[in-house]
C-alpha cells in the first residue's frame, strides 16, 4: 500500500513537469514564430508606450509585410543601437537571455522606435515651420510627445534599399537613428532585425488594451 502511494505521487510530480516542459516547449515555438512579449524600459515612445509597459510583438514577414512610413516596429539593435559583443561572454550571454526570456530583466538589445523613413525616402529636418519633410513633403506627426518638437538636431538623409530611419515618439528623450549620425551606418537600421509590429500592451492592467493600425494611440479595453 505505501509503495503503491509513493509510485502514485512518483506518476503525479513526472506528470506536472512533464506538463511543465511541454508548455514552456509550446510557448517558446509561439515566442519564436508569431508573437513575442516585451518589456518598454524608457519613455522613448511616449505617449504611446510607457516605462514599465509589456507589449505583444506580432512577428511578421517583412517579404508579404513590409514595414511602412509611420509604422511602430520592434527591432534587434545589435550593429547599430547596441555593440554586436555585450562583453559578457557565452554563459553571461546565456545567463541573460534566460532571464530576458522569462520576463525578469528588460532585454538591452532590443528596441522599439517608429520608421519615420522607408527605402527611397529624403527624410530632413527640418522645413520653414520646423517639422520634418519626407520627400519634400512637411510630415503631420500627432503622435509627438506634447511640447517635443520633431527634432533638435538638423539631418538630411536618404533611406537606401533594405534600410530604415528610426525616431522615437518622445523626441527630446529618445536615442534613435539620429543619435548615430557620423556613426558607421550612419543611423540606418537594417530592415532583416526587423522582429515584428507591437499590436497589443498586457501590462499594466490600467494600460491593457491594443495599438490602432497607425499606432498613433492606444485602444483601451
Amino acid at each position: 500500500m505505501v509503495r503503491t502511494e509513493r509510485q502514485s505521487h512518483r506518476v503525479g510530480w513526472r506528470s506536472v513537469v512533464l506538463a511543465v516542459v511541454l508548455a514552456l516547449v509550446v510557448w517558446g515555438v509561439i515566442r519564436g514564430l508569431f508573437f513575442d512579449v516585451f518589456f518598454i524600459p524608457s519613455g522613448s515612445m511616449e505617449p504611446l508606450l510607457a516605462p514599465g509597459d509589456r507589449i505583444v510583438v506580432a512577428r511578421t514577414a517583412l517579404d508579404s509585410a513590409p514595414v511602412s512610413r509611420g509604422e511602430v516596429v520592434v527591432f534587434d539593435g545589435r550593429g547599430s543601437f547596441a555593440p554586436l559583443d555585450s562583453g559578457r561572454g557565452w554563459f553571461g550571454d546565456a545567463v541573460r537571455g534566460a532571464a530576458e526570456w522569462l520576463g525578469i530583466v528588460a532585454s538591452d538589445t532590443v528596441y522599439v522606435k517608429r520608421a519615420v523613413g522607408v527605402a527611397g525616402d529624403h527624410v530632413r529636418c527640418c522645413s520653414p515651420d520646423g517639422r520634418l519633410e519626407v520627400n519634400g513633403k512637411a510630415l503631420d506627426e500627432p503622435y509627438l510627445y506634447p511640447g517635443d518638437q520633431p527634432s533638435a538636431e538638423a539631418f538630411d538623409v536618404v533611406v537606401p534599399e533594405g534600410r530604415l530611419w528610426l525616431l522615437g515618439d518622445h523626441r527630446a528623450e529618445s536615442a534613435d537613428s539620429r543619435s548615430l549620425l557620423g556613426a558607421p551606418g550612419g543611423g540606418l537600421v537594417r530592415t532583416q532585425t526587423v522582429i515584428g509590429r507591437p499590436v497589443a500592451i498586457i501590462w499594466p492592467l490600467d494600460r491593457l488594451g491594443g495599438l490602432t493600425a497607425d499606432a498613433t494611440q492606444k485602444d483601451h479595453q
